[in-house]
């Protein structure tokens, strides 16, 4: 294991974020392994070549996000991979490019399946109307884009219908998913929607149950839209 970090250059992102960002990386790509000690604070300050102020607070973020623990006599310690917390949207921009990209997208797949049709359900029954008609809205751009398909905007709409469902639960618990989508859905969104391949009739079922306020039918049209087989995930490397 390398305890060594490079210097952290100037750019318009805080530095202790810079920091926390490089250090999040090591642990979570399996560099700085869970239960060891990094380094000590003089020495990570001349490493990283930041005050120890802003070192402080790039151990205090690692730290909320369940990635370190500091104890007196004992210094800072890599937590175990369970309390990490992986929901975070800063941590699933930590973690870009780490991981394979098929069991990253296999993985969001699954937490989908696990949350998405409740919420497509709740979304028949709470989504108000000013909701109902920005549904409808991206919807309609869904179908303009298919016609001259553009992934960039497909991207884009793709994430703001998918997103607004969670919002229009009205359920407080599931609008950190929405937050999430930011992050995640862009890079599982890249590989499914290749070649065109958007799934435009799964996502009109979804749509028109919602409008409909059909909870059940709802339900079962987001989990097939969310079946393996209705998705190009990436190749094994």
């Amino acid at each position: 294991m390398n305890n060594n970090f490079s210097n952290i250059s100037m750019s318009s992102r805080s530095l202790h974020v810079q920091v926390a960002r490089s250090i999040a990386r090591r642990i979570l790509s399996g560099d700085l392994e869970q239960g060891s000690i990094v380094p000590n604070e003089m020495t990570l300050c001349e490493q990283f070549g930041v005050s120890r102020t802003a070192l402080r607070e790039a151990i205090k973020l690692l730290t909320s996000k369940g990635l370190l623990t500091s104890r007196p006599k004992i210094g800072t310690k890599v937590v175990n991979r369970a309390y990490w917390n992986f929901l975070d949207p800063q941590m699933i921009e930590w973690m870009d490019g780490l991981s394979d990209a098929k069991v990253f997208c296999s993985q969001f797949l699954g937490l989908r399946r696990a949350v998405e049709p409740e919420a497509c359900a709740l979304a028949a029954i709470h989504a108000t109307a000013e909701q109902r008609i920005e549904l409808s809205e991206i919807f309609q751009k869904m179908v303009q884009i298919t016609e001259n398909f553009d992934q960039e905007a497909w991207t884009e709409v793709d994430l703001s219908f998918h997103r607004l469902i969670f919002n229009s639960t009205n359920n407080d618990f599931y609008l950190p998913f929405g937050n999430i989508l930011t992050t995640m859905f862009k890079t599982f969104i890249l590989h499914s929607s290749m070649h065109g391949a958007v799934c435009l009739n799964e996502h009109r079922l979804i749509y028109e149950a919602i409008m409909a306020g059909n909870s059940a039918a709802a339900k079962a049209a987001s989990v097939d839209h969310l079946q393996s087989g209705k998705h190009r995930l990436p190749e094994t490397e």
